[in-house]
């Protein structure tokens, strides 16, 4: 029946032992249907396949195919550390969609796998999973200018995604974030504070989820269900409790604005990790970033980090605090910088942010 489990995901882990969230084949379904209508998939358009099957992402590539009847194209694993030979898949596929995390389309813009008018055939970029670097949606505007482009936003509690935000054009101000736009049918999104009050337009808060992508919970796990899936406080029902903090404009798009756990003290101010990192994807200095916070001993008690990998032009850490100087105050500069080949990531192709502040803890002392 609709109401019984399709399938369990279990989250990667990142903040602790992994999680089984239960899907049902209605939560599924109710996503996949408003889709391939949204986007208008259509029989025997090429699909790329690119997320593993254990990512929530792969529910809309296999399930959109099929019901469309379109064809899907399985991204080969080996080619995920290779831009170009992702760039040639999209090419040799002839792929009318490509749908991936945007850590992936970073790595293919920043490394000169794109030329100008690539993908002839390519109708549709889709992107979810991490916030999406304004200039990294810019670049693939302007080098990729016939496709259409759609940020998708929703862990994967909320099924797939709850909320999508077509982009009407390229964005004029590469140092604003993208939106994560308004919910899809038949689902909410709420800004509240800690007692679970709304904020009011403009004002940051946490982001809570109902409707119909609501898992009904963790597989044989009371405890952390009802921790994160409360009561609603506008009466009966439940919301999820993402950890995501977000607002709502007068316009009614919603901002996502970092994880309540990348929010941190440092110096006597407040910081977004986010915020640092947003600045120094700005940077055409560096393909790829990543700013994670390390506690440490002494009067700071966190350091802000950064990781980088730099492009092609000769990059150093004075050369990118100087830079960061004309658009952060100096209390939001990271004091401690790794330069990678190419940052880790996790299972599901995303950035790998406990393995970057294990990378720091070696050389950053600890507090006791």
């Amino acid at each position: 029946s609709p109401e019984q489990l399709g399938h369990i995901l279990f989250t990667s882990g990142s903040t602790g032992v992994p999680k089984g969230v239960q899907i049902t084949h209605a939560m599924a379904s109710a996503f996949v249907d408003w889709a391939v209508e949204h986007f208008g998939t259509a029989p025997g358009e090429r699909i790329s396949g690119h997320p593993p099957l254990h990512f929530d992402l792969s529910t809309f590539d296999i399930y959109a195919t099929l019901k469309a009847g379109a064809e899907l194209y399985l991204v080969p694993a080996e080619a995920n550390m290779l831009p170009g030979a992702l760039a040639d898949f999209i090419r040799d596929g002839a792929l009318h969609q490509w749908f991936s995390v945007p850590s992936t389309l970073a790595f293919m813009v920043r490394s000169g796998a794109i030329e100008q008018d690539d993908f002839p055939t390519l109708r549709r970029v889709l992107f979810c999973g991490e916030a999406m670097p304004t200039p990294v949606l810019a670049e693939w505007m302007r080098r990729v200018p016939h496709a259409r482009y759609t940020n998708l936003y929703g862990p994967t509690e909320t099924t797939i995604a709850s909320s999508y935000y077509d982009v009407p054009a390229v964005p004029e101000d590469e140092a604003q974030p993208v939106p994560i736009g308004v919910p899809c049918p038949d689902e909410e999104l709420l800004v509240l504070d800690e007692e679970l009050q709304p904020q009011p337009s403009g004002e940051v808060g946490q982001i809570f989820i109902a409707g119909v992508g609501l898992s009904p919970g963790y597989w044989r796990d009371d405890e952390r269900t009802e921790a994160a899936f409360v009561t609603d406080p506008r009466g009966s029902g439940r919301i999820y409790r993402t950890g995501d903090l977000g607002s709502v404009g007068e316009d009614g798009l919603f901002m996502y604005a970092g994880r309540t756990d990348s929010q941190i003290k440092h110096r006597g101010y407040r910081i977004e990790l986010g915020e640092v990192e947003a600045a120094l994807n700005a940077l055409a200095e560096l393909r790829e970033c990543a700013v994670v916070a390390v506690e440490t001993e002494g009067f700071e008690a966190t350091t802000i980090c950064c990781a980088y990998v730099p492009g092609e032009s000769e990059v150093s850490p004075p050369r990118l605090r100087a830079a960061l100087t004309r658009m952060l105050p100096a209390y939001m500069l990271p004091t401690r910088w790794l330069a990678f080949e190419a940052l880790p990531k996790n299972v599901n192709g995303k950035i790998d942010r406990r393995a970057l502040r294990g990378a720091f803890e070696l050389e950053v002392p600890r507090a006791r």
